[in-house]
């Protein structure tokens, strides 16, 4: 085997001489990186007057209700509507699509009313039965246009005008707008029991071409229903969601204080614990698919059945329960190879993570951090969803000619309803109205409210990455206390997390902020990215979509490469209080020095850390599962009833591995934060009276141990 050529340490950097007087993090440090400072600062405040514009010019109602043919909001407080909160459409049939109805485009006159219709009916029936019985006018007119109250009027008139519809159909209200009440019998679709009707035309229709108007709203309508019942399981079973919310935390907690004492037994004890849990769930699958094997109704396909809302349907299947336990099977598999090939680097993660729990069992307010950074963040997302709507909903009322003739020239034209009738469209084109269209406006606030939004969006990226980028400067700074203190926890600064957020706000805003822009800026090209893969989804040109398929690649791993040099970066920050430029410059040489090291830890811990939130996570997740399930004989009688169990259940499954991943993260930013304090240490210490090294004996003696065995593997 030729021997591998030595690699000269001042092709990756010269490292750091030793300074005598180097104590942990610096003290007596400067601002960094200050113009950025400067436009970060001028942006928030750029993004707070943005958001004023779009607060004083906005109106979210304009989003959330429905706009009659004026301009008027259905259940608007002190105007006529105020007790009609839904929309009605006067000819439904002249709607192509449920888009064109939400979007109150369609080319028919739109009134707010207090109640849908109940019954087939049409005007011209209704004027018949007036002549013996008042009440049919009665109900009828609260279809028509508020003022109108002349039954007599000729039904040609009366139409030509659209003073009343030609027709009303049994509706219900969804999306605050009366849409027909469909429902599907014995296969036939229906309203009202009725598959045929009456247009108020002269002409009987199908309930079909309703259908066809309102293309896709039963869809909807089923999803409403859908959604009606997973309100009602979270109403009745929020207190027991926060109850195994709670008990993620607290085990959570615990975890991390066993790791102090026990990180070694507990980690393997994880470790085994994954396995024979995915094993368990491997045994379990086959047994319940050997049970449905055979029997005639649980030989059916997940495709045959297609998407059913309950999901114990699918239960019942044997399929379902085979695809599991593939799915185990392979997860198993790759665990347990990860675990063979990698069990000496396994050892060598669990030392410094053990040594990562002395530092946050000495730095115990480190674990409540996070409730910080998600405070920010959800002021961040909060701000952003508010500006965003309000910018949407800029804009003035646009009303345009609305005429049920195809050939009408001045058809879809901008039109004023204050001076609409002095016009000759009215002539030119019988029955045209100047209706509302939308909202909208031609000034130059209006014309870039599109470019107003991409920078809404780009600024919320760069917050967020900054709040991410501080939790992360302030996490290492503190740990890095840890590491520096010579006689440990003697020599640990007092207050270490409230001192190292301080100085990160203090000097180095301006370091985060160019840190955390750089990769908003590739996350917005993402995101352009992945909009136009959305619009190219119908193209049949291969050669565009193979492109964009590889610029989407080579911005992943642009930005997955960003966020660990930015993390390393900041930590150096933390240490040195140096720009961003030269800390990413330093951890990115320091890192290249110990790449064997970095090949070794850096995956290995990050694993070690995912089995222990999926340990956490899945633990809860079963008690839930049991729970919800009646199953736990005890508390049988304490479990809510519930549409969907599984609502309740995936909603705990997520909460936990949220609040699991919190915890551990701090506990990664501590390893990665100790591992770059090694990797200092080793180079400016040797070990001597003079020169002593930094890190405990135990993690000095297994790293050593790790690294002969590295090199004996990779054959230096």
């Amino acid at each position: 085997m030729a021997r591998k050529t030595d690699i000269p340490s001042s092709y990756y950097g010269e490292p750091r001489k030793f300074d005598p007087t180097f104590r942990g993090p610096i003290h007596n440090r400067s601002c960094t990186d200050v113009v950025c400072c400067v436009i970060f600062v001028i942006v928030i405040l750029g993004y707070i007057a943005l958001g004023t514009v779009a607060w004083i010019h906005g109106d979210p109602r304009k989003v959330v209700y429905p706009t009659d043919s004026h301009g008027q909001f259905c259940g608007q407080q002190g105007t006529p509507n105020v007790n009609k909160a839904i929309l009605f459409y006067f000819n439904i049939l002249q709607c192509a699509n449920p888009a064109v109805l939400i979007n109150l485009q369609c080319p028919t006159t739109q009134l707010c009313v207090s109640k849908c219709p109940d019954r087939f009916a049409t005007y011209l029936d209704m004027q018949y039965n007036y002549r013996y019985n008042k009440s049919y006018w009665d109900y009828y007119r609260q279809f028509c246009k508020p003022g109108f109250d002349n039954p007599s009027k000729p039904v040609a008139q009366v139409l030509r005008d659209e003073d009343c519809p030609s027709m009303i159909v049994p509706s219900r209200p969804f999306l605050q707008r009366c849409f027909p009440d469909f429902i599907t019998r014995n296969g036939t679709l229906t309203v009202a029991n009725k598959t045929n009707f009456k247009d108020g035309l002269g002409k009987t229709r199908s309930v079909v071409d309703l259908r066809d108007a309102a293309n896709g709203i039963t869809s909807l309508l089923d999803a409403k229903e859908v959604g009606m019942k997973i309100f009602e399981d979270y109403a009745s079973s929020w207190y027991w969601i926060l109850i195994g919310l709670v008990i993620t935390m607290v085990v959570s907690l615990a975890f991390i204080l066993l790791l102090r004492f026990t990180a070694g037994v507990l980690l393997w004890l994880i470790i085994f614990g994954v396995i024979a849990a995915v094993g368990y769930g491997i045994w379990h699958c086959y047994w319940e698919f050997s049970t449905l094997r055979g029997k005639p109704d649980a030989d059916v396909t997940v495709s045959d059945i297609g998407f059913q809302t309950d999901f114990r349907v699918y239960l019942q299947l044997s399929q379902t329960w085979l695809v599991f336990m593939i799915s185990l099977s392979v997860i198993e598999v790759v665990i347990v190879i990860i675990l063979i090939f990698l069990r000496r680097r396994v050892r060598i993660a669990i030392a410094l993570l053990k040594e990562g729990s002395k530092a946050i069992g000495y730095i115990m307010s480190t674990l409540f951090y996070p409730i910080i950074t998600f405070v920010l963040l959800a002021i961040c997302i909060a701000y952003w969803a508010v500006t965003a709507v309000f910018l949407a909903s800029s804009g003035d009322a646009v009303y345009k000619v609305m005429s049920t003739q195809s050939n009408c020239m001045y058809s879809n034209l901008t039109c004023d309803p204050e001076t609409f009738g002095q016009t000759n469209v009215t002539k030119v084109c019988p029955g045209s109205q100047c209706t509302f269209a939308f909202y909208g406006g031609e000034s130059l606030y209006h014309r870039y409210i599109f470019v107003l939004q991409l920078c809404n969006l780009l600024v919320f990226l760069w917050l967020v990455n900054f709040t991410i980028a501080l939790g992360q400067c302030t996490l290492a700074g503190a740990f890095a206390s840890y590491y520096w203190a010579l006689k440990k926890p003697n020599d640990i600064p007092t207050c270490p997390l409230f001192s190292s957020f301080s100085r990160a706000i203090r000097y180095h805003t301006g370091s985060l902020a160019f840190g955390s822009l750089i990769l908003a800026v590739v996350q917005m090209f993402r995101i352009v990215l992945e909009y136009l893969d959305h619009k190219l989804k119908g193209a049949h040109n291969a050669f565009a979509r193979f492109l964009l398929c590889c610029l989407k690649c080579c911005f992943w791993c642009l930005e997955h490469f960003i966020k660990f040099m930015n993390r390393n970066a900041y930590i150096m920050i933390a240490i040195y209080g140096k720009n961003f430029c030269t800390s990413a410059k330093d951890a990115f040489f320091l890192l290249m020095r110990n790449v064997v090291r970095v090949a070794v830890l850096d995956k290995v811990t990050d694993f070690l850390l995912f089995l222990g939130k999926l340990l956490i996570s899945g633990s809860v997740g079963v008690l839930a599962f049991f729970f919800f399930t009646r199953k736990i004989p005890v508390i049988q009688e304490e479990v809510p009833s519930l549409n969907y169990y599984w609502v309740p259940l995936l909603t705990v499954i997520f909460g936990s591995y949220m609040i699991a991943h919190g915890f551990f993260n701090v506990y990664a930013m501590c390893v990665d934060t100790l591992f770059l304090c090694f990797c200092e240490d080793l180079e400016r210490n040797d070990g001597s009276s003079a020169k002593p090294f930094y890190m405990s004996p135990g993690l000095h003696k297994i790293l050593r141990k790790g690294d002969q065995g590295a090199k004996l593997y990779t054959g230096s």
